[in-house]
């Protein structure tokens, strides 16, 4: 234990020593968090918003007022034609053409229906289904209060039967973004930092030729292995505390559950981590080498972790394999414990595979390391 101290304490002084290292360590992560958790969105909004006004009536005006009382739409044009509409949005000056026909108040009083004409830019099709959903509940408001005209026109007394749904949101009551984004961002900067680090970190003793001068000494290799990952974990779990202090100051994101289930699982987890840090440090020589494999599996593993895609929405084969991506794991145990409250036993599928993934990253790193003398 005394060697495995000593090789803690070699570790902690190179860290802080090192003046490049410092700030990737504390600055740049709440620099990230504060700045993605506002960035990261699927929110849409200041969607640029023209129309054709082909009827020219109260009712064709009241239905655009109530595009321009939306928070979401920016109204910009009024075009003459169609022509100059679709020229305009091929030059991407608006986003949204909506086209009222000529008799629209007519047919409303008349035949009881009329038609719209939307034309969505779509090259953006996540944004455009988005787009498409804030167009219909404008219009199905719109299609209420004008039935209150329909009614008196014709003389009827009844009013038409109108069904009202009353949600209920669970676990984000506010719809707030940001409670469900905070927590995913978290998990990327603690996975990040700390298989960067870990990796790059022994590839430097390479690179000086530190590492031969501790292979040829006594020093076992797990005492040596244990001894450079462990500062790492602790770095870790300090970053995953700042994170979840700025998570609840600035961002004011419920933490309903425990953190001491949090910060079990959280040391699991970095154990996974440092153990592919580890094995990717076996196999190459310079830090750059490090980073871009390590850049490499980073981004697929984020890509399939339902950070920013629903694992629902992808393709079955997709599926299946996010079953072997560590980071869909934590990203559901963050949301899970802070936003649900769920307890140890309501996450344990998670932390079996969590593990299980420890056990066999770290037991792959350790017999790849190739100690001399």
């Amino acid at each position: 234990m005394k060697t495995i101290g000593y090789i803690v304490q070699k570790e902690f002084r190179q860290i802080f020593r090192n003046k490049a290292m410092l700030p990737l360590i504390f600055i740049l992560p709440i620099i990230q968090l504060v700045i993605l958790s506002n960035a990261a969105t699927f929110e849409v909004k200041n969607i640029k918003f023209s129309y054709i006004d082909n009827d020219r009536t109260p009712t064709s005006r009241a239905l655009i007022d109530k595009f321009r009382a939306s928070d979401y739409f920016n109204v910009i044009a009024d075009f003459p034609s169609q022509s100059e509409a679709s020229s305009a949005m091929l030059k991407g000056e608006v986003d949204v053409i909506l086209e009222i026909p000529h008799y629209f108040d007519r047919d409303l009083l008349k035949e009881k229906h009329g038609n719209l004409s939307v034309t969505i830019n779509a090259i953006d099709g996540a944004a455009a289904g988005v787009e498409n959903v804030y167009i219909n509940q404008i219009v199905q408001s719109f299609n209420k209060s004008i039935q209150v005209k329909l009614v008196q026109s014709s003389g009827l007394a009844a009013k038409p039967v109108n069904i009202i749904t009353l949600p209920s949101f669970w676990y984000n009551e506010t719809l707030n973004y940001k409670t469900f984004m905070v927590p995913g961002i978290l998990v990327l900067l603690v996975t990040m930092i700390t298989l960067f680090l870990s990796g790059m970190n022994i590839v430097r003793e390479k690179e000086i030729g530190t590492l031969e001068q501790i292979n040829v000494t006594p020093i076992r290799k797990s005492q040596f292995i244990i001894g450079k990952l462990f500062p790492f974990w602790v770095l870790g779990l300090g970053l995953l505390t700042i994170g979840l202090i700025i998570a609840k100051l600035l961002f004011d994101v419920p933490m309903v559950g425990s953190m001491v289930v949090m910060y079990f699982y959280t040391s699991i987890y970095i154990l996974v981590v440092l153990g592919i840090g580890l094995f990717i440090s076996n196999f190459t020589d310079t830090q750059q080498q490090a980073m871009f494999i390590a850049w490499f599996f980073m981004v697929i593993f984020i890509l399939m972790s339902g950070l920013f895609t629903p694992i629902e929405s992808m393709p079955k084969w997709a599926q299946y394999i996010t079953d072997f991506n560590p980071i869909k794991y934590f990203v559901e145990v963050m949301r899970m414990v802070m936003l649900k409250g769920s307890s140890l036993t309501d996450i344990l599928p998670q932390v079996i595979k969590t593990l299980l993934f420890a056990i066999v990253m770290n037991g792959l790193a350790v017999w790849s390391y190739k100690k001399t003398g």
